[in-house]
This record gives C-alpha cells, structure tokens and sequence, in this order.
C-alpha cells in the first residue's frame, strides 16, 4: 500500500470525489448534465458520454491534490484514459489524487429492511488488475432503508468479510451501508449501524484497518467514535440525496468527517457549459465541498 497515499488519505485537509456512476445510475447522472438519453444510442455511446463528463471534470484547473484527496472511479473508468494517460496513474502522477475504484456488482432485492450487495464475482483477479494500476482503495455499497437488526447485521457482516478480503490484497476497503435518507426511523438505523461498527472494528484482525462512507447522519457528531476509531482511517459522507448546500451544512456540523459527493459535486455542472465557465461552476463546487469538510 502506498504509504505517501494512505498518509494523505488519513491526514490530508479536503474530500474524497465519487465519479463511479455505473451502468444503473448514469442516465440520471447525463441528464443532469444536459444530455438526454435520446442524444445516444446504447451502453457504449452513454458510456462514452459519461466518460468524456469524468474527463472535462478531472482535466480542469479546479480538479487538483490540494482540495480534493481522491477520487472513485467506475471499472470501465480505470481501464481508460484521461487526457492521454492511463486514469489511475492521470490521477496521482498528474493531479496528486488518490484514486479508488468501486468493485460492487450492484444490489440485491430487499430483504429483511435492507439490499445487501449481489456477490462480487472475480473480485481477487479485479484487486489484481487495480493495485498493478496504481489503485489505492476500494468503495462498495449496500443500502439499510429500515431499523431491521437482522437486516443490519448481514449488511455489515457482508461488508467487512470484503473488507479484509481487499485489505489483504492490498487496497484499502471503504465500506458503504448507505442508509436512505427517507427512511422513517433514520436515527435508530444510525445508532444500530454505529453499534454495529464498533462491534466488527474492535474484532478486526490485527493490523487490519477500513475507512468508512456513511449518509450524513440527523444527530449532529453521530459518528464521532466512529472517526476517532483507532482502525477507521476516515470517515467519509454520502450526500446521497440532499442539495449540495444542505449537503455542505450537514458536514460542516461533523467535524473530522469528509465528504465524498457524487451528485452533489456535479450538481450545475452541463455540457453546454462553456470551458471557463465549467470551470468556474466546478471551481465553486469543489471549494464549497472542501470548506465543508474541514470544519
């Protein structure tokens, strides 16, 4: 593992970007960005769409290792390029980011309160292939939409059995059970999940340690033990559904906690921006996200 990276990932003041928008959520995400779905044809032409969207973000003067620590990148993502070079080593070498790759294969039907993950198939062979591209760390997501403890206890078991999976083979795991910000009971879900982490991170195996991407939680500083875990590098936030502002206050309010938008940071982002004036939008995004978490 990279020490200068994790140093950066554990210490450094600024956020963590999501630009891993998969198969399932990339029309939403070209439609915020002004591209209809009737502007393209199939998988390949979106995906290319969406690409050239990570391009343009990641290539501006706004996008650099001072604000932002890292950034989460889709597979097809890393088996690309920005501006001519391989995106993980564009990532570091270019813009001191620290780059992460998401390695679940989606979610499950809901049971039991919750959508555990779908198995993730062929994943030694992917952390293979990404650490030998300069990948850092890893993101994977399940989703606890109610107060279920049976639910809850089989979205964090599944979670941390991948995550010393990843951190044995290298790569830092960060571990993702968002909770859906409509769910009636999102205090309780948050006082069981955080039960629960502190359950499973005390019995980790020695020398093993995780970040965490938790929703911004109703009860400011919810998660403070959580952060000040000796084996949590950092504890990351989703804005999974609130305004960028909304999403900015809500962190400013937890201290030691990042951020790690998605759709919040490209949030006024188009593809009819002009250059300057994508980069000015970008620009404002990214410093409102970076105040934010180093509150």
């Amino acid at each position: 593992m990279n020490q200068e990276q994790l140093a950066k990932v554990a210490e450094g003041q600024g956020f963590i970007a999501a630009l891993d928008q998969s198969g399932g959520s990339t029309p939403k995400a070209l439609k915020l960005y002004g591209i209809e779905e009737s502007a393209y044809n199939g998988d390949a032409e979106m995906f290319d769409l969406v690409h050239a969207m990570r391009n343009r973000i990641v290539a501006s003067p706004a996008f650099d290792g001072k604000r932002v620590l890292g950034a989460i990148l889709f597979e097809q993502t890393m088996d690309r390029q920005f501006e001519g070079k391989e995106a993980p080593a564009y990532l570091w070498e270019v813009k001191k980011v620290v780059p992460f790759l998401k390695v679940d294969k989606g979610l499950e039907a809901e049971a039991n309160g919750v959508q555990l993950m779908k198995p993730i198939t062929g994943l030694d062979d992917l952390l293979k292939r990404a650490v030998a591209k300069g990948i850092f760390g890893t993101k994977m997501r399940s989703v606890v939409n109610e107060a279920n403890q049976a639910g809850i206890d089989a979205v964090l078991d599944q979670q941390f059995e991948y995550g010393v999976q990843i951190f044995n083979a290298g790569a830092m795991p960060i571990l993702e059970p968002e909770v859906s910000i409509k769910a009636p009971e999102k205090t309780k879900i948050e006082e069981m999940l955080k039960a629960g982490f502190l359950k499973r991170l005390d019995a980790l195996p020695e020398g093993v340690s995780v970040m965490l991407k938790l929703t911004l939680p109703n009860v400011d500083g919810a998660f403070q033990e959580l952060v000040d875990h000796p084996r949590v590098v950092r504890v990351v936030a989703l804005s999974g559904g609130y305004e960028r502002d909304d999403a900015n206050a809500r962190l400013s309010r937890n201290p030691g906690v990042i951020a790690s938008f998605s759709r919040a940071l490209t949030e006024g982002l188009t593809a009819q921006h002009s250059d300057d004036g994508f980069n000015k939008a970008l620009d404002g995004s990214i410093e409102g996200i970076y105040r934010a978490s180093i509150t």
